[in-house]
């Protein structure tokens, strides 16, 4: 029986010796030979496909992909100061013809139906304290507020109260309709003899949430409540929040002149609170914006009245 390489060879010889005439080299004869060394246990070389090798290729680089895939993604870091934006290049607008844009799209509207808001931006970190205090502007806005006086009903803290505008002056009968659900007032003061009364008829779980609970910390728990009283009925409380310190800053019937010392109190005012806080706290203002019920908002530049303005502070008013 020939061996293996004795196949190689004669198989060589025949493909290197040029064939006798009149005879055709046939491919019978190849395969039969290279079964036969097949036959004895020789190697025989697979050849592959294209697809074949595509397949192979694509197989070993899987696991890269999958590895890829199945690594942890980096997070992108949160934010720890509210977004803010360049106004280099912004439209901006005195006060003046802020207010008279705000008036065209309050056409038709009652003059003390509307109100004029600002926003005040500011550059603050997420987590630091905020902005919060309770201010008298120069010329009040008249809201439609309701205050509530705890305090014994038959004092005389009762009488001032009833005599300054509060809603509702008492003790128990606050006690239980607040209890009831009936909370029919937006802001509370209590009178210092009265705070052992209110403490244990446990109203700081349902007025707390709504920010109606009184606390000698916000100015509401004091001694004489007709005189915090007269403050309040004028003024409004502005805290910030997202970044943005909002208040109601007058009405539409109001003259630029008015809003004029509005706004700069309001600005005033937010400035001694930032500076009030920790030197670690660093708060900065970005942005001023007027805007009323109805109106857009338009970012004041600073200046009262524009240098190439067509109107006069006496057409922005309104008797």
């Amino acid at each position: 029986m020939a061996t293996s390489r004795q196949c190689l060879a004669q198989l060589s010889r025949l493909c290197l010796s040029s064939p006798p005439p009149g005879t055709r080299f046939g491919p019978a004869r190849l395969l039969s030979t290279t079964a036969a060394c097949a036959s004895r246990g020789s190697f025989v070389p697979k050849i592959l496909s294209k697809k074949e090798k595509a397949g192979t290729v694509s197989k070993s680089q899987n696991p890269q992909k999958n590895k890829k895939k199945d690594a942890p993604q980096k997070k992108r870091k949160a934010r720890t100061a509210y977004k803010t934006y360049d106004l280099k290049d912004a439209e901006m607008f005195s006060l003046c013809d802020a207010m008279r844009y705000i008036r065209a799209f309050e056409v038709g509207r009652s003059p003390t139906s509307v109100k004029y808001e600002m926003a005040i931006k500011l550059r603050s970190q997420k987590n630091g304290p905020v902005v919060r205090n309770r201010l008298r502007l120069p010329h009040p806005v008249r809201t439609d507020i309701r205050i509530c006086v705890i305090c014994p009903p038959d004092s005389k803290y009762a009488e001032q109260a009833r005599a300054a505008g509060a809603s509702l002056v008492g003790e128990e009968d606050i006690f239980e309709a607040v209890k009831d659900g009936r909370i029919e007032f937006d802001r509370c003061i209590c009178q210092t003899d009265s705070l052992d009364k209110m403490n244990k008829a446990g109203l700081g779980r349902i007025l707390g949430p709504r920010g109606l609970m009184p606390s000698t910390k916000l100015g509401t728990v004091v001694k004489d409540p007709a005189a915090v009283l007269k403050d309040m009925v004028g003024g409004a409380e502005y805290r910030e929040r997202l970044g943005v310190v909002r208040m109601a800053i007058g009405q539409l019937g109001f003259t630029p002149e008015e809003m004029q010392r509005n706004v700069r109190a309001f600005i005033e005012a937010v400035k001694k609170d930032m500076a009030h806080l920790s030197d670690r706290i660093n708060k900065e203002l970005s942005e001023v914006v007027l805007s009323s019920t109805n109106a857009p908002g338009f970012p004041l530049n600073g200046e009262f009245i524009s240098a190439d303005s067509k109107i006069t502070t006496r057409e922005l008013s309104t008797s």
